[in-house]
């Protein structure tokens, strides 16, 4: 038995050992795992889309972009989101990740032919590209994505310039246009599954690249006039061969599964019983006050009621604080010295408040307080998903403003009050407000008055949740004037991301180089020329938007 038992042995180790000197690769693959030489791209399309949905609306919702254009501010935690108090620390490399991913769609489409992948991969890198640099400022961009090839310039990229991008961008949309002009019948392979957006419908992501093209070229417009009147007049002259978004069912948009915070809207209550996320978050009240001086009822559909009115009555005696019939009523030197909104409907937060928390004599100071006294955003906004939490990566509305202010600039894209008007009515539509379209652009107040001010006013409005878009518009025009308030980091708003640290440390020579191209401003010189402050190469030498 013992000499059977080390025979045994001696044979086990030497089909091991002659397994393994066959190929050691064999042995440890993983036979659960997805060989990428042969995967579908689809597998992958789907983190894409999803990943993008939910850090865009994530960006522009409950992190820095909403606070930044006082959309929203925060009672808690609000340094960054009101102050702009970044700290050098705004991070690309989540974008990057999904830039890799998308690269390998893109190239697993070429070699299976698959021309529709091929189209969405190149609006998907298109779109993320426009954000990075819309963002930053100089970016890697021709040599990124490269770093499994090896070698020094792969591993540290260069920084394209912003002009590069935005060129090598709208020749991408340019491609994208051609790949996805079939009907879906004609093409080998769907992307129903995986899409998010559109289900696989070609034709929406031909009209999603084409809108987009329409956003860069505006983008240009000041640096580049002749370049973007030339292309937005080549799109909209010819709507057959360069078709764009005209309705609200054209958006494009990300619903929420709601399974899971991880596929859920942010700052859900989920997994918060305390609702702290929610609570936190209140309208601006720049943005309140905009929307109540020309009736806007989609205040009404991203925001709550106040529940407890401020009412100050002369008539009142001395010293009285008293809730009665839903409402609080102080005598006037209760309120003396005191900044107050007594609305009786939506009050926000003003811009960046030492002591948010406190403001309109909320009864309690605690950060995320229940202050009955301010606007909190829609009760919606708690749920992990739902018919109008969605993240909203471009719109109809958008592609129509884009349009009205190159028509009002006298290029030929069309009638810049029509323009206007589908916007506002293409935003209305997505919020569910169809009906209340016509009596809201009836206003004299909201009648087209031909001026860029009021085209990105209404633009800036009609970004909710996605306001990032807003901020590009900001620096671009100078509109809508929006002022800092006492705790901000500088007397006005930014208008970059800093380069990261890690960044700068690990790709230090380009990123250095980057860094001395853009503009040194007044409000720069604390930070060197790595501020948020300092003029990237899009809006350099403009005057805007300050």
């Amino acid at each position: 038995m013992k000499t059977t038992y080390i025979k045994s042995i001696v044979l086990m180790v030497s089909v091991f050992l002659a397994s393994s000197c066959k190929d050691l690769t064999e042995v440890n693959k993983n036979p659960n795992g997805v060989d990428p030489t042969s995967a579908n791209p689809n597998l992958v399309l789907s983190t894409v889309l999803t990943e993008t949905g939910k850090q865009f609306v994530s960006l522009n919702y409950d992190q820095i972009i909403g606070g930044v254009m006082q959309h929203t501010q925060k009672d808690g935690w609000s340094g960054e989101h009101n102050d702009y108090d970044w700290g050098q620390t705004n991070s690309w490399s989540g974008w990057y990740a999904i830039l890799t991913n998308n690269q390998y769609v893109y190239d697993r489409a070429v070699e299976l032919n698959y021309t529709l992948q091929q189209g969405v991969a190149l609006v998907m890198k298109s779109m993320i590209f426009g954000l990075i640099t819309d963002l930053w400022g100089n970016a890697p961009y021709s040599a990124a994505l490269k770093a499994s090839e090896g070698g020094s310039a792969n591993t540290f990229p260069a920084f394209d310039s912003q002009e590069d991008i935005y060129t090598g961008i709208l020749a991408d949309l340019d491609k994208a246009n051609t790949l996805l002009s079939k009907t879906k019948a004609e093409y080998n392979s769907t992307i129903a599954t995986p899409d998010v957006y559109y289900a696989g419908d070609p034709a929406k992501w031909r009209k999603l690249a084409n809108s987009l093209a329409l956003r860069y070229y505006m983008r240009i417009s000041d640096k580049k006039p002749e370049v973007a009147k030339a292309g937005i007049e080549k799109i909209v002259g010819n709507a057959t061969q360069y078709p764009i978004m005209n309705v609200a069912g054209d958006d494009a948009t990300m619903g929420f599964a709601g399974n899971s915070s991880a596929d859920s809207w942010p700052a859900n209550t989920r997994d918060d019983a305390s609702e702290s996320n929610y609570r936190r978050i209140k309208m601006c009240n720049t943005l309140v006050k905009a929307m109540l001086g020309v009736n806007d009822p989609r205040l009404g559909v991203w925001a709550n009621k106040v529940q407890i009115p401020l009412v100050v009555d002369p008539a009142l005696a001395a010293n009285t604080d008293v809730i009665k019939n839903g409402k609080r009523y102080l005598s006037p030197d209760k309120v003396k010295g005191i900044p107050i909104d007594t609305n009786q409907n939506y009050v926000g937060l003003p811009v960046s408040l030492l002591s948010g928390a406190s403001y309109n004599m909320s009864p309690t100071a605690a950060q995320g307080a229940d202050n009955p006294h301010v606007s909190w955003l829609n009760t919606m906004y708690k749920a992990p998903k739902g018919d109008l939490l969605k993240a909203r990566l471009m719109s109809a509305a958008e592609v129509h403003f884009i349009l009205a202010e190159a028509a009002q600039k006298g290029w030929a894209a069309g009638d810049a009050e029509t323009h206007y008007k589908a916007a506002i009515q293409a935003s209305f539509t997505a919020w569910g407000l169809a009906s209340s379209y016509a009596a809201y652009v009836a206003q004299p107040n909201v009648a087209y008055n031909k001026t860029q001010k009021q085209i990105i006013e209404q633009k800036w409005i009609a970004s909710w949740t996605a306001a990032s878009e807003a901020w590009f518009d900001y620096k671009r025009t100078g509109y809508p004037v929006l002022q800092t308030g006492p705790q901000g980091k500088r007397t006005v708003l930014p208008v970059r991301f800093y380069y990261m640290l890690d960044e700068r440390n690990l790709n230090k020579a380009n990123a250095d180089d980057a860094i001395n191209k853009l503009e040194s401003t007044t409000y720069s010189a604390a930070d060197g020329k790595n501020s948020a402050w300092s003029k990237p190469w899009v809006i350099q030498g403009a005057g805007k938007p300050w």
